[in-house]
C-alpha cells in the first residue's frame, strides 16, 4: 500500500522537486501552499493540492484532522515552508524576529503538533523539518540573524520531539541545507558559484530515503547537506 505523505511549501523550488520526486515513487501526495492552485502538478492520481495558511494555528490545525479524517494514516509530513531574510544585529529589529519565527518555526510546529500526535497513536510516522547551514554555523548565520535564530529553533523542536516518542518508530528528521539551487536564489545571486549550492532533487533524494523503508532503523538524524558552500 502507498505511504500518505503531506508536503507544505509544494509550490516553491524545492517543495516542487520533492513532490515529482514522491509522486514518481509512488507515494500518495497531499501538498500545500499558499497559492489558490498547484504550480507545477495538475492531475495526478495520487496527488490533492490544498491552499492553507500554515501561521494559522486553528486553521492548520483543521486541515490536519480532515486530512486524518479522509485518509486515516499520515504516514511522513515534509515541513518545507520557510522563509529568508538578510539582516545583521545592527539591522535585526524585534519586527524582524517575529516574522521570520512565523515564517520559519510557527508553519512547522502548527503542522507538526498534530501529525505527531496523530503517528504517535497510530506508531509509526516521519517528520521532516527543514533548518539550515547558518542555523549551525555562526560565521554563515551572523548577517541572516532572524533566519538563523528561527531555523536554529527547529532543531531543538525536533530533539523534544524524538526525546518524546523515544523507543517508538516515530522519527522527527532536520535536513540543513547550504544555499539551495532554486530559481529564487540564482536571481538573488547572479554572480555566485551555483556549483557549490545542493539541488533540489539531492534534497528530495535524501527525504524519499528518510521516508522509504530503507530508513526505518534511523534515529533522531540530523542531515547535513552542504556540498562545497
Amino acid at each position: 500500500m502507498a505511504k500518505t505523505i503531506i508536503i507544505t511549501g509544494a509550490n516553491g523550488g524545492l517543495g516542487s522537486a520533492v513532490v515529482k520526486k514522491f509522486l514518481s515513487a509512488n507515494y500518495r501526495v497531499i501538498a500545500t501552499g499558499h497559492d489558490s492552485k498547484s504550480r507545477f502538478v495538475t492531475d495526478h492520481p495520487m496527488y490533492e493540492y490544498h491552499a492553507l495558511n500554515l501561521a494559522d494555528e486553528t486553521e492548520t490545525s483543521a486541515f490536519v484532522d480532515t486530512m486524518i479524517s479522509k485518509h486515516k494514516k499520515i504516514d511522513g509530513a515534509l515541513l518545507l515552508a520557510g522563509g529568508f531574510a538578510m539582516g545583521n544585529i545592527d539591522t535585526t529589529d524585534g519586527q524582524a524576529i517575529k516574522e521570520m519565527f512565523s515564517i520559519n518555526f510557527e508553519t512547522a510546529y502548527y503542522a507538526a503538533r498534530p501529525l505527531f500526535n496523530h503517528m504517535m497513536q497510530q506508531g509509526y510516522g516521519r517528520i521532516v523539518l527543514i533548518g539550515s547551514k547558518p542555523a549551525l554555523n555562526a560565521t554563515a548565520g551572523k548577517n541572516v540573524l532572524a533566519y538563523a535564530i528561527t531555523k536554529n529553533m527547529l532543531f531543538k523542536l525536533a530533539e523534544l520531539l524524538n526525546e518524546t516518542a523515544k523507543g517508538t518508530n516515530v522519527v522527527t528528521s532536520v535536513v540543513a541545507p547550504s544555499t539551495i539551487d532554486t530559481a529564487v536564489n540564482r536571481k538573488d545571486m547572479p554572480d555566485a558559484d551555483t556549483s557549490k549550492w545542493v539541488k533540489p532533487e539531492q534534497i528530495a533524494d535524501l527525504l524519499d530515503f528518510i521516508c522509504s523503508d530503507k530508513g526505518d532503523a534511523i534515529r533522531e538524524p540530523v542531515y547535513k547537506m552542504y556540498n562545497n558552500a
